[in-house]
């Protein structure tokens, strides 16, 4: 019986193995899903070289549609992750894996395909990518967050909540900005 996930976050430094995991990764969830799954990005912190994070790997699946992901659930459960439907967001399935001793690895959200949800999520990560003054600030906050050590998930989220939704609204209109530019 799987334990249940830490409630507890920490921060370390960016890890280029993190880039290696998604891949390994991205492998078995495209077996195991098929052409439900179009295509699996690579999101959050992990994602970012010189990011500070969580050491869990977050995947983002673009799916054909969500009865075809359904569909596909056992298949993705063999693979050691817990589904948990839309956990609270609509339009999206949200699965999550842990190691034995109960701390995550992995999250996986799934949207299906056109949902603007996937468009928010890669300018976050790309606008993160291009610009190291917000990465820097952003991992500046996470290790302010977390200085004292674990810190509990509600807080750490809460404390970062105002910083994220700047940073989402600033680079969906550096994304907007590039497209108008044929970029």
């Amino acid at each position: 019986m799987a334990r249940e996930p830490s409630k507890f976050v920490n921060i370390v430094a960016h890890d280029p193995a993190w880039a290696n995991a998604f891949r390994e990764e991205n492998s078995a969830l495209r077996e195991a899903a098929g052409a439900a799954l179009v295509r699996l990005h690579h999101i959050g912190s992990t994602s970012v070289p010189g990011l500070a994070a969580k050491p869990i790997i977050d995947l983002l699946g673009e799916a054909r549609s969500l009865k075809a992901i359904e569909a596909v659930t056992p298949d993705i459960e063999a693979l050691g992750y817990e589904a948990l439907g839309a956990f609270g967001l609509p339009g999206r399935r949200y699965f999550r894996k842990c190691a034995e001793d109960g701390h995550r690895t992995h999250h996986l959200h799934i949207y299906a395909e056109g949902d603007a949800e996937l468009t928010r999520h890669l300018a976050f990560r790309d606008y993160l990518r291009a610009n190291a003054e917000m990465r820097d600030a952003y991992g500046a906050l996470k290790r302010q967050l977390t200085a004292e050590g674990p810190t509990e998930a509600e807080v750490y989220m809460d404390g970062k909540d105002a910083f994220v939704k700047r940073i989402e609204a600033e680079a969906l209109d550096w994304l907007r900005r590039k497209a108008s530019m044929g970029a």
